[in-house]
């Protein structure tokens, strides 16, 4: 009787999965208000907050981060990330091409509640990260001619 319901759909399929779903969570609508209320508040960044939000609702990727200059929160680039891969790829704006694992120095999550960024202990990059910084000597210092 309980079959009918689909409660025993699981023990119908002997052994282990060997296929792991795809993950379809997506961060972009805390992406879209991190930046709207957060990283490019205000008049003065309106210019540059429409780019990047017109950018993010053109990307396909399921997840993104944002990349801050310091621990200051400075909005600096959108980039995609894909967490099984590992591959941190910039979007737009300023900042390195790709990120990887040895590059970050600090990882990041939004709350929409306090509308402010908190540090995540460790260096492991997942779906949960909202935005990261990178190791301070990457930054290259503008050269004068």
């Amino acid at each position: 009787m309980l079959a009918e319901f689909g409660l025993f759909d699981d023990m119908k399929k002997p052994g282990p999965k060997l296929f792991k779903e795809p993950s379809t969570k997506s961060n972009k609508k805390i992406i879209h208000n991190a930046i709207s209320h957060c990283c490019l508040a205000g008049k003065v960044n309106e210019p540059q907050r429409n780019q990047i939000l017109e950018e993010l609702e053109k990307c396909e990727s399921n997840h993104l981060m944002i990349l801050f200059r310091d621990a200051g929160c400075q909005f600096r680039a959108l980039y995609t990330c894909h967490p099984d891969t590992e591959e941190i790829k910039k979007l737009t704006a300023t900042g390195p091409k790709s990120i990887s694992r040895k590059m970050i120095d600090k990882l990041y999550k939004y709350s929409s509640n306090r509308k402010q960024f908190t540090v995540i202990p460790g260096k492991t990059v997942s779906v949960s990260v909202d935005a990261l910084t990178i190791h301070t000597h990457l930054w290259q210092a503008k050269r004068r001619l």
